[in-house]
């Protein structure tokens, strides 16, 4: 920094003197202007040695030091500028030069070009002229101008042994620290370092133990809090589901105390699989009392569900009309789902598409629909109008594929509807059921109905006036859309209170369906053939075999869904029988009372048990065990037993 001070303040001070010489210049030249310009001064010759005079004030410093020359023209002596440094002073020797020319007026000057040489051949032929004594003419100068550059002088560095070296020894740094020091102080760092680190993690200890001790408090609730939570509906629901699947996980049964070691059987391991046994009993007072069973169905998605609809309770005005129960085998202490409807329940349904889908006919007309998944009521429900049902619905039952399914439903009124699922408003598809052989009126009373096996456009209906009938539900070739009443199924002398076709186990028994009717009797049949052209002429179709072993209603009779000649009946006197007509074709093979009448029964889809309900309201689950197990053999001596039946 103090080096460059210095050259700013030689810059200056060289600036200041330049500035001095130019105005001393501009004084002189205007000197001579006027002495030039007066009368009588000198009568036009000039004194040579006012002109070096003047010559000589006007360089300066500069000009008193001049190299001198010999002209080889003359032989005087010419004064040569030597400037030392920069382009400045040649710049200003210029300028002189020019102002020198213009008083003195140097003809040979007037040849002489703008530039640092023009000056010395100016001057010289000057010098030349005044030493003659003749006044020249005054020459035109140009001025020409110059680029200046201003270079700092080259810094000139000496060494010498001084700068190198000292004359004494190396003299160490008091303030650097010894490698003891060093380690000392870095291991203080980390000891504070530790300490830090210590400390924080006890306070995030600290912490995190008061966090848990929050937590384990327990909250206190006030009076009001505590019965807005068991007022609420999410915690009743809450619990109502909870508390269902602890009883479901308690009513496992399984005898923890069994020895495997003992290979002896008990007296009831060894009469089990060869009778039937009582294994569940369903009964509500809330939903059960003072109501009847009026049918079954187990679930096809899941085994242990099975739904009982109920009438009305004479004795409690106040409570639905209807109800539908949903009963779990591992749940024996109350339904898993109810449901409730405006009118007595007749029918009940899953739907093998949709699993959550349970779907109802009603005495009243209507068909209802109920979801696991919402709430008591309905979801969806026909109206009461004369596009639908207006009288009781017997029959129902769901037919179609996964893609395209119909819920398909007949009534008393001989009115055959067919519906789509999510769509209740009004049917698809209705068929009016009319006989014009009938007396008093037309219609077709429809009790029940089945379809056989991969039949969905043909279906056999039961009357209450005891004769099956066939139903097309659309137009075939020799076939119109309705009542088949040319073919009936006479035999019985009753309504017929349920129709069963054989389950689809064996091929050859696809057109074999069972009747039971009021008449204290079972019937076995063969269907038409659906696509054969009905007759022209009226034709009674006989039964093939008469089952009466009853001494009452036979309100039901279904087919077993795995073995080929084993069916069940439920009676008026509460009696299930057990058929297998392999080993005889008049008797049952086993039968249980529970002495109370039943109205319906039904067959789990594996087909080991039976379920059954009857006038006093409760379900009974009944294990078959091997009775309905089929053998390899059974299919070839049913065939027999059908063959040997008369046609």
């Amino acid at each position: 920094m103090d080096h460059r001070r210095e050259e700013l303040e030689k810059k200056r001070a060289k600036l200041a003197e330049l500035r001095r010489q130019r105005e001393e210049r501009k004084r002189a030249a205007m000197q001579a202007r006027e002495q030039q310009q007066q009368p009588g001064a000198g009568g036009g010759k000039v004194d040579p040695q006012d002109i070096n005079e003047l010559v000589n004030s006007l360089v300066g410093d500069r000009a008193r030091s001049p190299s001198r020359q010999h002209s080889p023209a003359t032989g005087a002596v010419t004064p040569m500028m030597s400037h030392e440094g920069s382009g400045i002073g040649r710049d200003r020797s210029i300028s002189s030069a020019t102002s020198i020319g213009t008083q003195i007026g140097s003809p040979v000057a007037r040849a002489a070009t703008p530039g640092t040489s023009g000056f010395g051949e100016a001057a010289a032929v000057a010098g030349g002229g005044m030493a003659t004594g003749v006044l020249r003419a005054v020459p035109q100068f140009k001025t020409s101008s110059t680029v200046i550059f201003d270079f700092p002088p080259k810094e000139t560095i000496v060494y010498n042994k001084e700068v190198q070296t000292t004359d004494g020894s190396v003299q160490l740094d008091k303030n650097l620290l010894t490698e003891e020091e060093i380690e000392r102080r870095v291991q203080q760092i980390r000891e504070k370092d530790e300490k830090v680190r210590a400390a924080r993690e006890e306070e995030r200890a600290r912490r995190e133990a008061e966090a848990k001790v929050k937590e384990s408090e327990v909250r206190r609730l006030t009076d009001e809090q505590r019965a807005g939570i068991l007022e609420s509906s999410d915690f009743a629901a809450f619990v109502e589901q909870r508390s269902r699947a602890m009883e479901r996980a308690l009513d496992e049964e399984y005898d923890f105390m069994v020895d495997y070691t003992l290979a002896a059987a008990t007296e009831s391991e060894e009469a089990g699989g060869e009778q039937l046994k009582l294994a569940l009993t369903f009964h509500d007072d809330k939903v059960s009392r003072g109501r009847s069973v009026m049918d079954l169905a187990w679930s096809g998605r899941f085994p242990e569900l099975v739904a009982a609809a109920y009438n009305r309770n004479p004795m409690a005005p106040n409570e639905p009309d209807g109800a539908v129960a949903i009963w779990n085998t591992h749940l024996r202490e109350r339904p898993e789902f109810v449901f409730y409807a405006p009118s007595d329940v007749l029918r009940v349904a899953f739907s093998d598409f949709n699993p959550n889908i349970v779907v109802g006919g009603a005495y009243s007309g209507q068909i209802l629909l109920w979801d696991t998944r919402a709430k008591a009521h309905p979801v969806l429900k026909t109206p009461l109008t004369s596009s639908g049902h207006t009288h009781p619905v017997y029959a129902l039952r769901v037919v179609g594929s996964t893609n395209a399914h119909q819920l398909i439903s007949a009534s008393t009124d001989g009115l055959v509807c067919s519906w789509q699922l999510d769509m209740l408003a009004q049917p698809q598809d209705a068929i009016e059921l009319t006989h014009p052989a009938h007396l008093r009126t037309d219609e077709v009373s429809v009790t029940c109905m089945d379809f056989a096996d991969n039949e969905t456009a043909a279906f056999v209906v039961g009357t209450a006036e005891g004769v099956g009938y066939q139903v097309n539900r659309y137009d075939r070739a020799g076939c119109k859309a309705g009542l088949n009443a040319f073919d009936a199924y006479r035999a019985h002398a009753a309504p017929i209170n349920s129709l069963s076709f054989h389950p689809p186990n064996a091929a050859d028994f696809n057109d074999l369906f069972l009747t039971a009717s009021s008449d204290w009797t079972v019937r076995l049949w063969r269907a038409r053939p659906a696509a054969k052209p009905a007759s022209t002429i009226p034709t009674d179709i006989r039964p093939l075999h008469v089952f009466d072993a009853f001494d009452d209603y036979v309100y039901d009779a279904r087919w077993s869904p795995i073995h080929p000649s084993v069916f069940a009946s439920a009676d008026g006197t509460g009696r299930l029988a057990l058929w297998n007509l392999n080993l005889d074709i008049e008797l049952p093979v086993q039968s249980v009372t529970s002495g109370r009448a039943l109205n319906k029964l039904a067959w789990d889809r594996p087909g080991r048990r039976i379920a059954t309900g009857g006038v006093d309201g409760s379900v009974y689950i009944y294990d078959v065990g091997d009775l309905s197990t089929p053998h390899a053999d059974d299919h070839a001596k049913f065939s027999r037993v059908v063959a040997g039946l008369p046609n």
